[in-house]
């Protein structure tokens, strides 16, 4: 699989490991290729609406892009939220139960400004990521924001005075400049013989070439076992979902379009600091270090039944504490909710999913549209140096591949005075 980033796309595994090529199929580098649609001030705040490069899909195709040196605000600035959307070329919303957003996450990079346009002159320095707080390994959800199917109902907007600071001209190692790119996975399900089984990524319902598990690492970057049953790696670009026999249907261009708002960076913002935490993470400790093994994904398994919800659970020691600001899960849908406990047991935020009861893009019937998001009064949450937290993420106890427990919470080191 191809990281954007270096010589041949490939990049030194010092800073992106292969567990992080492989699970966000980081396949295919574009060209820089996102244009604004407008810019339009809202008091202090700005918002602009860019729209990545189109790539063709049809029925029951699998796209996973990845978009390098997006358009994104210029200069120290305070981002207040980033959302983001999947449009037809006239700039459409599509439905989820005609092409499924599986994923798409925004993840920060510094470039040398002297990096050679010849991928065979590239050196491993020339590129690297700036991940976010989170406790994962590696390159393991290293994004900034980034959700799936749920985007159009998901919120990932701030509240004054806080913002998430980028562009600081002190954390840019001189000779570089900071950047971003847009990692993608969209299933197009029209005519597939089983749609859910398609958006989870299902290994036995998809077209897999005969030398598939041969040929395909895990996360470990070990050899794919047949008892992996499906999930990010049975997804990979260019692949397919079985198609019912004899369906017709029209190619199209699809693109992502996203929504920043965002303030110039001022005495008068508060910093928030952005933790991504993972449900799959297996904490161990060698000695007084504390090693972190987060998955990305999980199964779950058959026969679980009952009405109680499968639980899959971590306990995640934070190195850096601070006052919650904001806090939601991404999950698939099947969701019951994701809940993060402090280590006294208190409820810091449950996430709690919306699904549709329509046909238009936003309220499909039956599809995850959306996960609540929690805002407690500033100063009435803190996470301590230290502490360890407990993330619980809850699906239906039925069969189910590919499922994902990540929670996003903002930590602030102040509050206003």
């Amino acid at each position: 699989m191809i990281n954007p980033l270096s010589s041949s796309h490939m990049v030194n595994m010092e800073f992106i490991s292969n567990a992080m090529i492989l699970s966000f199929s980081i396949l295919l580098l574009l060209p820089s290729t996102s244009y604004s649609l407008y810019q339009k001030p809202e008091n202090h705040i700005k918002t602009a609406i860019f729209v990545t490069g189109s790539f063709e899909m049809g029925p029951g195709s699998i796209a996973t892009k990845t978009f390098e040196n997006i358009k994104f605000p210029k200069g120290h600035v305070g981002i207040k939220s980033f959302d983001a959307e999947l449009v037809d070329q006239e700039g459409n919303s599509i439905p989820s139960y005609e092409t499924y957003l599986h994923h798409w996450f925004a993840i920060k990079y510094h470039q040398n400004i002297t990096m050679s346009p010849n991928p065979k002159l590239r050196r491993p320095e020339d590129a690297f990521f700036q991940r976010n707080e989170g406790t994962c390994n590696g390159g393991i959800l290293p994004h900034y924001w980034g959700f799936g199917v749920e985007s159009r109902g998901t919120t990932s907007k701030i509240p004054d005075p806080f913002a998430i600071e980028q562009g600081n001209p002190t954390k840019i190692k001189n000779g570089y400049e900071e950047k971003w790119l847009l990692n993608i996975m969209v299933i197009d399900t029209r005519g597939a013989q089983d749609k859910k089984t398609c958006t989870q990524c299902r290994c036995d319902n998809m077209n897999l070439p005969k030398d598939f598990y041969n040929v395909t690492r895990d996360i470990h970057n070990q050899r794919l076992t047949t008892n992996y049953k499906g999930g990010l790696f049975c997804c990979q670009d260019n692949l397919q979902c079985k198609q019912i026999e004899g369906f017709q249907g029209s190619r199209r261009m699809v693109s992502l379009r996203y929504k920043i708002s965002w303030v110039d960076w001022n005495i008068y913002q508060i910093p928030v600091k952005v933790y991504i935490l993972d449900s799959t993470d297996k904490v161990r400790s060698n000695g007084s270090k504390i090693l972190h093994d987060c998955l990305a994904e999980y199964t779950i398994p058959a026969g679980g039944g009952g009405d109680s919800p499968h639980v899959q659970k971590a306990n995640i020691p934070m190195e850096n504490g601070g006052y919650l600001i904001y806090g939601t899960a991404h999950m698939h849908s099947g969701v019951v909710n994701a809940t993060l406990y402090g280590q006294d047991g208190r409820t810091l935020c449950t996430s709690t999913p919306k699904y549709g009861t329509g046909k238009e893009a936003g309220n499909e019937k039956g599809y995850l549209i959306g996960m609540s998001v929690c805002y407690p009064q500033p100063g009435s949450i803190k996470i301590h140096d230290g502490e360890i937290l407990t993330l619980e993420s809850r699906y239906k106890n039925e069969f189910r591949t590919g499922a994902m427990g990540h929670f996003y919470i903002y930590l602030a080191e102040e509050l206003p005075q």
